[in-house]
Protein backbone atom coordinates (compact mmCIF):
# COMPACT_ATOMS: atom_id res chain seq x y z
CA UNK A 1 0.00 0.00 0.00
CA UNK A 2 1.62 3.29 -1.40
CA UNK A 3 1.92 6.30 1.01
CA UNK A 4 -0.49 8.01 -0.64
CA UNK A 5 -3.05 5.58 -0.81
CA UNK A 6 -2.76 5.53 3.26
CA UNK A 7 -3.05 9.65 2.85
CA UNK A 8 -6.09 9.36 1.10
CA UNK A 9 -7.72 6.66 3.41
CA UNK A 10 -6.66 8.96 6.74
CA UNK A 11 -8.32 11.93 5.03
CA UNK A 12 -11.51 10.30 4.34
CA UNK A 13 -11.25 8.67 7.74
CA UNK A 14 -10.83 12.42 9.22
CA UNK A 15 -13.60 14.11 7.24
CA UNK A 16 -16.13 10.73 8.38
CA UNK A 17 -14.92 11.37 12.12
CA UNK A 18 -14.25 7.89 11.99
CA UNK A 19 -10.47 8.48 12.66
CA UNK A 20 -10.98 10.07 15.85
CA UNK A 21 -13.64 7.45 17.23
CA UNK A 22 -11.56 4.95 16.23
CA UNK A 23 -8.53 7.12 18.56
CA UNK A 24 -11.30 7.11 21.61
CA UNK A 25 -12.16 3.57 21.18
CA UNK A 26 -8.57 2.40 21.19
CA UNK A 27 -8.06 4.78 23.97
CA UNK A 28 -10.42 3.42 26.19
CA UNK A 29 -9.67 0.03 25.42
CA UNK A 30 -6.00 0.67 26.46
CA UNK A 31 -7.06 2.91 29.83
CA UNK A 32 -9.34 -0.57 30.50
CA UNK A 33 -6.76 -3.26 29.93
CA UNK A 34 -3.46 -0.76 31.66
CA UNK A 35 -6.00 -0.60 35.17
CA UNK A 36 -5.46 -4.29 35.44
CA UNK A 37 -1.89 -4.74 34.11
CA UNK A 38 0.18 -1.77 32.75
CA UNK A 39 0.66 1.49 33.75
CA UNK A 40 2.33 2.14 30.48
CA UNK A 41 -0.95 1.69 28.87
CA UNK A 42 -2.61 3.90 31.47
CA UNK A 43 -0.21 6.88 30.25
CA UNK A 44 -0.40 5.44 26.84
CA UNK A 45 -4.70 6.00 27.36
CA UNK A 46 -4.96 9.95 27.44
CA UNK A 47 -2.32 10.50 25.01
CA UNK A 48 -4.38 8.20 22.21
CA UNK A 49 -7.18 10.56 23.55
CA UNK A 50 -5.40 14.00 22.93
CA UNK A 51 -5.03 13.16 19.59
CA UNK A 52 -8.93 11.80 19.21
CA UNK A 53 -9.45 15.04 20.26
CA UNK A 54 -7.54 17.10 16.89
CA UNK A 55 -8.67 14.84 14.86
CA UNK A 56 -12.37 15.65 15.90
CA UNK A 57 -13.17 17.17 12.34
CA UNK A 58 -16.02 19.11 14.34
CA UNK A 59 -14.00 20.34 16.86
CA UNK A 60 -15.40 23.88 16.90
CA UNK A 61 -19.34 22.48 17.66
CA UNK A 62 -17.74 19.65 20.34
CA UNK A 63 -16.63 22.42 22.04
CA UNK A 64 -19.62 24.16 22.30
CA UNK A 65 -21.44 21.55 23.46
CA UNK A 66 -19.10 21.23 25.97
CA UNK A 67 -19.61 24.54 28.01
CA UNK A 68 -22.68 23.00 29.46
CA UNK A 69 -21.05 19.52 30.76
CA UNK A 70 -21.52 20.24 34.16
CA UNK A 71 -20.23 16.11 35.00
CA UNK A 72 -17.15 17.74 33.31
CA UNK A 73 -16.62 21.12 34.58
CA UNK A 74 -16.96 19.50 38.45
CA UNK A 75 -14.02 17.11 37.86
CA UNK A 76 -11.98 20.45 36.51
CA UNK A 77 -13.18 22.19 39.39
CA UNK A 78 -11.32 19.61 42.14
CA UNK A 79 -7.76 20.39 39.75
CA UNK A 80 -9.54 24.11 40.41
CA UNK A 81 -9.44 24.03 43.91
CA UNK A 82 -6.15 22.49 44.19
CA UNK A 83 -4.99 24.97 42.01
CA UNK A 84 -6.44 27.82 44.02
CA UNK A 85 -4.81 26.01 47.45
CA UNK A 86 -1.49 27.68 46.09
CA UNK A 87 -2.41 30.24 48.15
CA UNK A 88 -2.30 28.48 51.88
CA UNK A 89 0.12 26.07 50.70
CA UNK A 90 3.42 25.45 52.41
CA UNK A 91 5.07 22.69 50.94
CA UNK A 92 5.44 24.10 47.70
CA UNK A 93 7.06 21.48 45.99
CA UNK A 94 4.81 18.78 46.80
CA UNK A 95 1.86 21.12 45.01
CA UNK A 96 3.58 21.18 42.07
CA UNK A 97 4.19 17.62 42.09
CA UNK A 98 0.47 17.52 42.61
CA UNK A 99 -0.13 19.61 39.84
CA UNK A 100 1.19 17.29 37.22
CA UNK A 101 -0.07 14.27 39.02
CA UNK A 102 -3.95 15.14 39.33
CA UNK A 103 -3.74 15.96 36.00
CA UNK A 104 -6.33 13.62 34.52
CA UNK A 105 -9.15 15.48 35.96
CA UNK A 106 -8.78 17.83 33.53
CA UNK A 107 -7.61 16.13 30.39
CA UNK A 108 -9.87 12.63 30.70
CA UNK A 109 -12.89 14.58 30.67
CA UNK A 110 -11.69 16.55 27.44
CA UNK A 111 -11.25 13.42 26.23
CA UNK A 112 -14.78 12.26 26.36
CA UNK A 113 -16.09 15.50 25.69
CA UNK A 114 -14.26 16.79 22.59
CA UNK A 115 -13.35 13.56 21.06
CA UNK A 116 -16.33 12.02 18.28
CA UNK A 117 -18.08 10.17 20.79
CA UNK A 118 -18.56 6.63 20.60
CA UNK A 119 -20.70 4.34 19.14
CA UNK A 120 -23.47 2.48 21.20
CA UNK A 121 -22.03 -0.93 20.05
CA UNK A 122 -17.92 0.42 21.18
CA UNK A 123 -19.22 1.60 24.55
CA UNK A 124 -20.67 -2.05 24.73
CA UNK A 125 -17.48 -3.74 24.02
CA UNK A 126 -15.55 -1.21 26.12
CA UNK A 127 -17.88 -2.45 28.93
CA UNK A 128 -16.91 -5.78 27.97
CA UNK A 129 -13.09 -5.65 27.93
CA UNK A 130 -13.50 -4.28 31.47
CA UNK A 131 -15.34 -7.15 32.68
CA UNK A 132 -13.19 -10.02 30.68
CA UNK A 133 -9.85 -8.71 32.23
CA UNK A 134 -11.32 -8.31 35.57
CA UNK A 135 -12.56 -11.73 35.36
CA UNK A 136 -9.10 -13.40 33.70
CA UNK A 137 -6.87 -11.65 36.59
CA UNK A 138 -9.28 -13.05 38.92
CA UNK A 139 -8.89 -16.24 37.72
CA UNK A 140 -5.45 -15.99 37.93
CA UNK A 141 -4.87 -14.59 40.81
CA UNK A 142 -7.30 -17.32 42.34
CA UNK A 143 -5.15 -19.99 41.06
CA UNK A 144 -2.46 -18.26 42.65
CA UNK A 145 -3.88 -18.74 46.00
CA UNK A 146 -4.92 -22.31 45.39
CA UNK A 147 -1.20 -23.14 44.96
CA UNK A 148 -0.10 -21.34 48.26
CA UNK A 149 -3.29 -20.78 50.19
CA UNK A 150 -1.43 -21.24 53.56
CA UNK A 151 0.83 -17.93 52.39
CA UNK A 152 -2.20 -15.99 51.86
CA UNK A 153 -3.63 -17.30 55.09
CA UNK A 154 -0.56 -16.12 57.08
CA UNK A 155 -1.04 -12.83 55.28
CA UNK A 156 -4.46 -12.27 56.69
CA UNK A 157 -3.49 -13.02 60.20
CA UNK A 158 -1.19 -10.21 60.26
CA UNK A 159 -3.57 -7.93 58.65
CA UNK A 160 -2.26 -8.48 55.38
CA UNK A 161 -3.14 -9.08 51.82
CA UNK A 162 -2.07 -10.70 48.09
CA UNK A 163 -2.40 -8.57 45.37
CA UNK A 164 -3.18 -9.49 42.10
CA UNK A 165 -1.93 -11.75 39.72
CA UNK A 166 -0.27 -8.92 37.95
CA UNK A 167 0.52 -6.69 41.32
CA UNK A 168 -2.39 -4.43 41.78
CA UNK A 169 -2.62 -3.47 45.54
CA UNK A 170 -5.16 -5.33 46.77
CA UNK A 171 -7.76 -2.87 47.70
CA UNK A 172 -7.88 -1.25 44.48
CA UNK A 173 -8.08 -4.74 42.68
CA UNK A 174 -10.98 -5.80 45.13
CA UNK A 175 -12.90 -2.40 44.05
CA UNK A 176 -12.28 -2.88 40.25
CA UNK A 177 -13.56 -6.81 41.07
CA UNK A 178 -16.85 -5.61 42.60
CA UNK A 179 -17.17 -2.59 39.75
CA UNK A 180 -16.55 -5.57 37.06
CA UNK A 181 -19.35 -7.54 38.82
CA UNK A 182 -21.55 -4.58 38.57
CA UNK A 183 -21.13 -3.73 35.19
CA UNK A 184 -20.75 -7.39 33.98
CA UNK A 185 -24.90 -7.76 35.20
CA UNK A 186 -25.73 -4.68 34.06
CA UNK A 187 -25.08 -5.79 30.22
CA UNK A 188 -26.66 -9.32 30.91
CA UNK A 189 -29.57 -7.20 32.11
CA UNK A 190 -29.83 -4.37 29.64
CA UNK A 191 -27.83 -5.37 26.76
CA UNK A 192 -28.89 -7.48 23.91
CA UNK A 193 -26.24 -10.13 24.26
CA UNK A 194 -25.62 -13.36 21.90
CA UNK A 195 -25.73 -16.37 24.26
CA UNK A 196 -21.65 -17.12 24.00
CA UNK A 197 -21.11 -13.33 25.26
CA UNK A 198 -23.66 -13.51 27.73
CA UNK A 199 -22.00 -16.95 29.34
CA UNK A 200 -18.53 -15.48 29.27
CA UNK A 201 -19.97 -12.52 31.17
CA UNK A 202 -21.24 -14.70 33.22
CA UNK A 203 -18.07 -16.71 34.48
CA UNK A 204 -16.37 -13.55 34.69
CA UNK A 205 -18.67 -12.19 37.27
CA UNK A 206 -18.35 -15.73 38.89
CA UNK A 207 -14.01 -15.20 39.09
CA UNK A 208 -14.81 -11.82 40.38
CA UNK A 209 -16.60 -13.15 43.08
CA UNK A 210 -15.18 -15.94 43.76
CA UNK A 211 -11.66 -14.19 43.94
CA UNK A 212 -13.49 -11.21 46.21
CA UNK A 213 -13.93 -14.04 48.70
CA UNK A 214 -11.30 -16.05 48.43
CA UNK A 215 -8.63 -13.40 49.22
CA UNK A 216 -10.95 -11.78 51.54
CA UNK A 217 -10.62 -8.23 50.04
CA UNK A 218 -12.29 -6.16 52.74
CA UNK A 219 -12.67 -3.19 50.67
CA UNK A 220 -14.16 -4.88 47.18
CA UNK A 221 -16.73 -6.96 49.62
CA UNK A 222 -17.69 -4.07 51.62
CA UNK A 223 -18.50 -2.10 48.02
CA UNK A 224 -20.03 -4.93 46.40
CA UNK A 225 -22.24 -5.98 49.32
CA UNK A 226 -23.37 -1.78 50.11
CA UNK A 227 -24.58 -1.96 46.25
CA UNK A 228 -26.22 -5.15 46.63
CA UNK A 229 -27.88 -3.60 49.72
CA UNK A 230 -29.07 -0.50 47.56
CA UNK A 231 -30.35 -1.96 44.54
CA UNK A 232 -32.78 -4.46 46.99
CA UNK A 233 -34.07 -1.51 48.75
CA UNK A 234 -34.48 0.42 45.22
CA UNK A 235 -36.41 -2.47 44.35
CA UNK A 236 -38.28 -3.12 46.97
CA UNK A 237 -41.69 -1.52 45.85
CA UNK A 238 -41.43 -2.29 42.59
CA UNK A 239 -39.65 -6.17 42.48
CA UNK A 240 -40.24 -7.26 45.71
CA UNK A 241 -39.54 -10.80 44.74
CA UNK A 242 -36.20 -9.65 43.20
CA UNK A 243 -35.90 -7.46 46.24
CA UNK A 244 -35.92 -10.15 48.54
CA UNK A 245 -33.99 -12.73 47.06
CA UNK A 246 -31.19 -9.68 46.58
CA UNK A 247 -31.54 -9.74 50.50
CA UNK A 248 -31.05 -13.10 51.18
CA UNK A 249 -28.26 -13.31 48.97
CA UNK A 250 -26.83 -10.63 51.47
CA UNK A 251 -27.21 -12.66 54.32
CA UNK A 252 -26.97 -16.18 52.74
CA UNK A 253 -23.57 -15.95 50.52
CA UNK A 254 -21.53 -14.51 53.21
CA UNK A 255 -22.52 -17.19 56.44
CA UNK A 256 -21.28 -19.75 53.43
CA UNK A 257 -18.08 -18.33 52.85
CA UNK A 258 -17.34 -17.77 55.99
CA UNK A 259 -18.19 -21.44 57.02
CA UNK A 260 -16.62 -22.96 53.79
CA UNK A 261 -13.60 -20.07 53.47
CA UNK A 262 -10.78 -20.85 56.07
CA UNK A 263 -9.32 -16.95 54.68
CA UNK A 264 -13.02 -15.51 55.31
CA UNK A 265 -13.30 -16.78 58.94
CA UNK A 266 -9.68 -15.80 59.64
CA UNK A 267 -9.88 -11.87 58.06
CA UNK A 268 -13.00 -11.99 60.46
CA UNK A 269 -11.31 -12.68 63.49
CA UNK A 270 -8.59 -10.32 62.38
CA UNK A 271 -11.19 -7.50 61.91
CA UNK A 272 -12.45 -8.03 65.15
CA UNK A 273 -8.93 -8.06 67.33
CA UNK A 274 -7.79 -5.05 65.08
CA UNK A 275 -10.78 -3.09 66.25
CA UNK A 276 -10.23 -3.97 69.88
CA UNK A 277 -6.65 -2.96 69.59
CA UNK A 278 -7.56 0.44 69.13
CA UNK A 279 -10.83 0.69 71.67
CA UNK A 280 -8.73 -1.17 74.78
CA UNK A 281 -5.82 0.91 74.05
CA UNK A 282 -3.03 -1.64 73.53
CA UNK A 283 -0.10 -1.80 71.17
CA UNK A 284 -1.43 -1.27 67.71
CA UNK A 285 1.86 -0.96 65.44
CA UNK A 286 0.90 -3.93 63.59
CA UNK A 287 -2.89 -3.41 63.06
CA UNK A 288 -4.01 -1.77 59.64
CA UNK A 289 -7.47 -1.26 60.70
CA UNK A 290 -6.82 0.40 64.56
CA UNK A 291 -4.03 2.77 62.79
CA UNK A 292 -6.50 4.21 60.82
CA UNK A 293 -9.21 5.48 63.11
CA UNK A 294 -5.89 6.74 65.10
CA UNK A 295 -5.30 9.09 61.90
CA UNK A 296 -9.32 9.61 61.81
CA UNK A 297 -9.18 10.64 65.54
CA UNK A 298 -5.88 12.88 64.37
CA UNK A 299 -7.83 14.62 61.64
CA UNK A 300 -10.55 15.51 63.46
CA UNK A 301 -8.47 18.26 65.60
CA UNK A 302 -7.03 18.89 62.07
CA UNK A 303 -10.46 19.85 60.98
CA UNK A 304 -11.67 21.31 63.76
CA UNK A 305 -8.22 23.81 63.29
CA UNK A 306 -8.69 24.56 59.87
CA UNK A 307 -12.79 24.09 59.08
CA UNK A 308 -13.05 26.05 56.23
CA UNK A 309 -10.11 25.79 53.64
CA UNK A 310 -8.24 22.77 55.28
CA UNK A 311 -4.60 22.95 55.53
CA UNK A 312 -3.82 22.41 52.17
CA UNK A 313 -3.72 19.69 49.62
CA UNK A 314 -0.09 19.78 49.32
CA UNK A 315 0.16 20.34 53.08
CA UNK A 316 -1.89 16.95 54.41
CA UNK A 317 0.95 15.09 54.80
CA UNK A 318 2.94 17.04 56.71
CA UNK A 319 -0.02 18.78 59.04
CA UNK A 320 -1.02 14.98 59.83
CA UNK A 321 2.83 13.91 60.68
CA UNK A 322 3.19 16.88 62.96
CA UNK A 323 0.05 15.64 64.50
CA UNK A 324 0.89 12.45 65.16
CA UNK A 325 3.57 14.42 66.93
CA UNK A 326 1.44 15.72 69.23
CA UNK A 327 -0.32 12.87 69.38
CA UNK A 328 1.56 9.58 68.68
CA UNK A 329 -1.00 7.01 70.10
CA UNK A 330 2.14 4.87 70.67
CA UNK A 331 2.73 4.35 66.76
CA UNK A 332 6.82 4.36 66.05
CA UNK A 333 6.72 6.91 62.76
CA UNK A 334 7.22 3.92 60.02
CA UNK A 335 3.34 3.32 61.27
CA UNK A 336 1.97 6.10 61.06
CA UNK A 337 -0.55 6.14 58.11
CA UNK A 338 -2.20 8.54 56.29
CA UNK A 339 -6.23 8.64 56.49
CA UNK A 340 -7.69 5.91 54.41
CA UNK A 341 -10.88 8.19 54.34
CA UNK A 342 -11.63 9.93 51.55
CA UNK A 343 -13.66 12.20 53.22
CA UNK A 344 -11.69 13.07 55.60
CA UNK A 345 -8.75 13.53 53.60
CA UNK A 346 -10.78 16.20 51.93
CA UNK A 347 -11.74 17.99 54.61
CA UNK A 348 -8.06 18.10 56.35
CA UNK A 349 -6.86 19.47 53.02
CA UNK A 350 -9.73 21.51 51.21
CA UNK A 351 -11.92 22.02 54.25
CA UNK A 352 -15.42 22.36 53.88
CA UNK A 353 -15.25 24.19 50.65
CA UNK A 354 -13.46 21.03 49.50
CA UNK A 355 -15.49 18.35 50.66
CA UNK A 356 -18.87 19.98 49.64
CA UNK A 357 -17.55 20.24 46.04
CA UNK A 358 -15.85 16.92 46.10
CA UNK A 359 -19.49 15.63 47.40
CA UNK A 360 -21.73 17.52 44.39
CA UNK A 361 -19.44 15.82 41.97
CA UNK A 362 -19.75 12.40 43.26
CA UNK A 363 -23.21 12.13 44.20
CA UNK A 364 -24.71 14.77 41.65
CA UNK A 365 -25.17 12.13 38.92
CA UNK A 366 -27.69 10.09 41.45
CA UNK A 367 -29.84 13.76 41.58
CA UNK A 368 -30.28 13.53 37.44
CA UNK A 369 -32.71 11.83 36.12
CA UNK A 370 -31.09 11.10 33.19
CA UNK A 371 -28.07 9.62 34.66
CA UNK A 372 -29.78 7.31 37.54
CA UNK A 373 -31.48 6.08 34.84
CA UNK A 374 -28.55 4.03 33.99
CA UNK A 375 -27.89 1.08 36.60
CA UNK A 376 -24.15 1.86 35.38
CA UNK A 377 -23.69 4.53 36.82
CA UNK A 378 -25.36 4.06 40.17
CA UNK A 379 -23.41 0.76 40.98
CA UNK A 380 -20.72 2.75 39.96
CA UNK A 381 -21.11 5.70 42.76
CA UNK A 382 -22.68 3.24 45.55
CA UNK A 383 -19.22 0.94 44.75
CA UNK A 384 -16.63 4.44 44.68
CA UNK A 385 -18.62 6.20 47.96
CA UNK A 386 -18.16 2.92 50.21
CA UNK A 387 -14.99 2.17 49.14
CA UNK A 388 -13.59 6.06 49.87
CA UNK A 389 -15.52 5.67 53.56
CA UNK A 390 -12.39 3.10 54.21
CA UNK A 391 -9.21 4.82 51.84
CA UNK A 392 -8.45 7.83 50.16
CA UNK A 393 -8.72 6.22 46.87
CA UNK A 394 -7.62 9.43 45.01
CA UNK A 395 -4.39 10.14 46.67
CA UNK A 396 -3.03 7.28 44.46
CA UNK A 397 -2.59 7.30 40.94
CA UNK A 398 -3.94 4.09 39.98
CA UNK A 399 -6.72 4.90 42.92
CA UNK A 400 -7.40 8.38 40.58
CA UNK A 401 -7.80 6.59 37.53
CA UNK A 402 -10.00 3.82 39.12
CA UNK A 403 -12.41 6.62 40.08
CA UNK A 404 -12.15 9.02 36.89
CA UNK A 405 -12.02 6.12 34.12
CA UNK A 406 -15.46 5.06 34.80
CA UNK A 407 -16.35 8.30 35.95
CA UNK A 408 -15.72 10.30 32.47
CA UNK A 409 -16.93 7.30 30.43
CA UNK A 410 -20.12 7.24 32.16
CA UNK A 411 -21.22 10.14 33.33
CA UNK A 412 -19.56 12.70 31.52
CA UNK A 413 -20.28 10.56 27.80
CA UNK A 414 -24.02 9.93 28.98
CA UNK A 415 -23.95 13.81 29.69
CA UNK A 416 -22.92 14.41 26.78
CA UNK A 417 -25.09 12.17 24.48
CA UNK A 418 -27.98 13.73 26.50
CA UNK A 419 -26.90 17.51 25.81
CA UNK A 420 -26.69 15.87 22.01
CA UNK A 421 -30.27 14.88 22.15
CA UNK A 422 -31.85 18.36 23.47
CA UNK A 423 -29.82 19.73 20.90
CA UNK A 424 -31.11 17.83 17.81
CA UNK A 425 -34.78 18.01 19.23
CA UNK A 426 -34.57 22.31 19.52
CA UNK A 427 -33.12 21.86 15.90
CA UNK A 428 -35.65 19.78 14.61
CA UNK A 429 -38.40 21.24 12.23
CA UNK A 430 -41.87 21.76 14.14
CA UNK A 431 -44.20 19.22 13.22
CA UNK A 432 -47.30 19.99 11.37
CA UNK A 433 -50.15 19.50 12.85
CA UNK A 434 -53.12 18.78 9.91
CA UNK A 435 -56.30 21.15 10.09
CA UNK A 436 -59.47 19.91 11.44
CA UNK A 437 -61.72 19.21 8.46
Amino acid sequence: MSLQVVIKMLSRLYATGKLSQILLFIACLAGVIGLFASRALISLSPALGGIAIFTNPHIAQALRAYRYNKSAWGLMAVYGLLVLSYGITENVGEWREQLIRQLPWVALPLVIGLSVPLSSKQRQWVGQAYVYVAGAVALATSIKYFLNPAYVHRLVVDNQNMPSALGVFHIHFGIMLALATCFGTVLIAKVELGKFAKWTIIVAIANCILTLHLLAYRTGLLALYATVLVAAGTLLLRRPKVAVALLLLIIVVPVVSYYSMESIRRRAVATVDDVQHFTRHRNINNYSIARRMAAWVNAGTLIQENPILGVGPADTFDAMMAQYDRRSFGLRYKNRVMLHNQYLHMLVGSGIIGLALWLWVLFRPLFKQHLRADPAIVSFIIVQATAMLVDSLLEMQLGLNIFLFPYVFLIVGRERATRATELEDMNAPPQLVPSAQ
